[in-house]
């Protein structure tokens, strides 16, 4: 493995995203990690193979702005939350833990319930 230049790598990842997204970077370095745009923090080598993905035109796994990815998350998120509500709907009538062991510790009279459960 050759040895890379941290000024060169990071000038020539700086030129390839701002030619790509039209601004520049912010590239902040942490014992030896760079975080680009706050997200995660990334070796030198990553950044280089950012660098020639950039150059290549293959945006698909380089930095995007975040607010392409902050509106997947939000519609994974609503699509999870709709699928427990409509799992909590459809419910076959069974207990919950939390019931079934309240009715077991109902049983034994020397028992008591927990604190969050009375």
């Amino acid at each position: 493995m050759s040895k890379l230049d941290k000024e060169q790598v990071l000038a020539d990842f700086t030129e390839a995203y701002t030619s790509a997204h039209g601004k520049a970077p912010t590239v902040e370095e942490k014992s030896g990690w760079y975080s680009i745009n706050g997200d995660k923090n990334v070796r030198l080598a990553q950044v280089a193979e950012l660098t020639e993905e950039l150059k290549s035109g293959s945006v698909k796994s380089a930095k995007k702005p975040t607010a392409a990815k902050s509106t997947s998350k939000k519609t994974s998120t609503k699509a999870k939350t709709s699928s427990k509500k409509a799992s909590k709907g459809k419910s076959s009538g069974g207990l919950t833990a939390k019931e079934l062991w309240k009715q077991h510790l109902e049983k034994s009279p020397d028992a008591r319930l927990p604190r969050g459960m009375q």
